[in-house]
């Protein structure tokens, strides 16, 4: 099962979770419901290599994938999605 970390909030990840609606071999997991949930999302975006270049750019990087061997990407279409043309939600406003 592909685990996907994301936000209701966030367009991007609303534009995937829309398109895995029904698939069995996905698994949503909104950072956003319980501290518990944030805890596990930053305990991998802390260290993996997939977030060192938006790591201090402002970015979150959400929607996060996690393939069932446990690589990260940040790209819907490693996983067989698509991207919304218009993306990377930041902290300073850009993007969203």
């Amino acid at each position: 099962m592909i685990k996907i970390y994301g936000m209701k909030t966030c367009p991007d990840c609303t534009f995937v979770e829309e398109q895995i609606e029904g698939k069995s071999e996905f698994q949503v997991i909104d950072i956003g419901e319980h501290v518990k949930n944030m805890k596990e999302f930053i305990s991998i975006r802390d260290v993996d290599p997939a977030f060192d270049e938006i790591r201090g750019t402002g970015s979150l990087g959400i929607p996060c994938f996690v393939r069932e061997d446990g690589s990260v990407t940040l790209a819907p279409e490693d996983v067989g999605l698509k991207s919304r043309e218009k993306s990377a939600c930041r902290i300073d406003g850009k993007g969203c």
